[in-house]
């Protein structure tokens, strides 16, 4: 089987373009691909075995010789090309570039997103759901580009303050120790027991788990300003 190469990108959508009555040219000038179609701008097409920085940025310094510029990629394998392709493809909508990947086992092509203008949508529940996180977060607990597993939630928050409050008076009743942390939820927190923090005594009492304990011991940072 032989090594892809970006050459094996340009049959399939030089074949794709002249099917839409364009004339197909190959490097033309700085550009990987070059169609022309009676009187309209010129559509140009970057060619690429994968998605890079390098790509996109060919792409963008393409828009100064035409608003109709494509990346073309080879289909990739397994979930992370999935991804990828799924982000890029939100890139490109936002940049206002075009997208096609090139199937190479058998050339199918497939345009993902067309070159054009693009306006945001805001999503007022996401709003609310990052405002929310950072009203209820006390302090500033965490370091700003860290990995999402340690990170100091408003969640995680409360859920000390539940086990610091077991940790001086022992088991307790959800009701009694929502009152006392002034954590609202205290009762459910427990129940769920998301982080294994806490374990059921009898019927409504909760008390902590040795892990719960070791929070505790390695929360001072947590909780402050």
């Amino acid at each position: 089987m032989k090594t892809p190469r970006e050459t094996d990108l340009y049959g399939p959508v030089k074949a794709l373009l002249e099917a839409q009555g364009y004339v197909v040219k190959s490097e033309v000038g700085a550009a990987d691909v070059v169609a022309l179609r009676g009187g309209e701008p010129p559509v140009i097409v970057e060619l690429k075995l994968g998605f890079s920085l390098t790509l996109v940025h060919q792409c963008v310094s393409r828009l100064a010789v035409s608003d109709d510029v494509y990346m073309a990629v080879a289909t990739g394998k397994g979930k992370p090309f999935v991804k990828s392709l799924k982000n890029m493809t939100k890139l490109c909508r936002r940049l206002g570039l075009g997208l096609i990947t090139v199937r190479l086992k058998d050339d199918l092509v497939q345009v993902h997103c067309d070159p054009g203008p693009y306006t945001s949508r805001k999503s007022k529940k996401r709003e609310g759901q990052l405002l929310a996180e950072f009203a209820k977060r006390v302090g500033d607990p965490n370091d700003g580009g860290q990995m999402r597993v340690g990170l100091i939630t408003a969640y995680r928050q409360d859920a000390l303050k539940v086990a610091m409050y077991l940790y001086e008076v022992g088991a307790s009743k959800g009701a009694d120790t929502a009152r006392e942390t002034g954590v609202d939820h205290a009762t459910t927190m427990m129940r769920n027991d998301h982080y294994g923090w806490f374990e059921k005594v009898e019927k409504g009492v909760y008390g902590l788990t040795p892990k719960g304990a070791d929070a505790v011991a390695q929360s001072g940072h947590v909780l402050g300003g």
